[in-house]
C-alpha cells in the first residue's frame, strides 16, 4: 500500500422535489453507481426551479472527490 493518496475531483448536479439534502443524497447515490472510492463532497452551488411561485425542484452542484484506486 502506498504511503500517500491521490484524488480526482468531478462535478455533478443533483435534484429533488423534497429538499436540498435530498438533492445531495440523490446525486451521491447516482454517482456511487459508477464511481468507486468516493471520499468527500463540497456543495458549490444551490439553486432551484420555480413552478407557480413555489419550489418545483431543488438543484445542488457538488464537487465530489474520490481516491484513485492505484493510490
Amino acid at each position: 500500500m502506498s504511503d500517500h493518496h491521490t484524488y480526482k475531483k468531478i462535478e455533478i448536479v443533483g435534484s429533488s422535489k423534497v429538499s436540498i439534502e435530498d438533492a445531495i443524497e440523490n446525486a451521491l447515490a447516482e454517482c456511487a453507481k459508477s464511481v468507486r472510492n468516493l471520499d468527500w463532497f463540497e456543495v458549490v452551488e444551490t439553486r432551484g426551479h420555480i413552478v407557480d411561485g413555489k419550489v418545483g425542484h431543488y438543484q445542488v452542484t457538488l464537487k465530489i472527490g474520490f481516491r484513485l484506486s492505484s493510490s
